[in-house]
């Protein structure tokens, strides 16, 4: 009889969790060695740096791709900086959302998950997406140049730059 702490680690069926299942596939795909935490996430490794995936399953179910990164001591020792770092970054990124959390960076890109959408697409795209947020940060949080939070609003993009915008940007 073979030892059962020597079988390897199996996800659970995909149709238990469809969504998971699916990316565990795309991410095998992407050679990105998946495996299924204590939490029910699917973690994986890109470019060396530790990722995870949540899939919120539903009728229209949930991808959140996400990594955490200890702020190390040769950054800025300032928290105001940092979250305005964070905020430069999540509002000049589509779909990114960064955070700071007890010391930690937070980055994560979320989509809805429909059945037909291109999953592999999505992925990829948002895991590059999620790890190029992360250099933003660094490059953000070490330079000195004014912060989004810290500009004069007639002076950043509006509704009145898109192309055919009616609106007048009042909220």
């Amino acid at each position: 009889m073979t030892d059962p702490t020597s079988m390897p680690n199996f996800p659970p069926p995909a149709g238990e969790h469809p969504l998971r299942g699916r990316v565990l596939d795309v991410l095998q795909d992407m050679q990105a060695q998946p495996d299924i935490d204590a939490d029910g996430d699917v973690s994986f490794t890109v470019q060396e740096q530790q990722l995870f995936a949540r899939c919120t399953e539903g009728e229209v179910s949930l991808l959140r791709i996400f990594g955490q990164w200890q702020i190390t001591d040769d950054m800025p020792d300032d928290l105001v900086k940092q979250l305005l770092a964070c905020n430069d970054v999540t509002l000049s990124l589509n779909i990114i959302k960064t955070g700071i959390a007890n010391g930690t960076l937070v980055v994560s890109g979320e989509h809805l998950v429909q059945d037909g959408d291109n999953l592999e697409m999505m992925v990829a795209s948002t895991t590059q997406m999620v790890l190029q947020a992360v250099q933003l940060w660094h490059q953000t949080v070490l330079g000195e140049g004014p912060h989004v939070a810290n500009t004069d609003p007639a002076d950043l993009p509006g509704p009145d730059d898109a192309p055919g915008a009616g609106n007048d940007g009042e909220v």
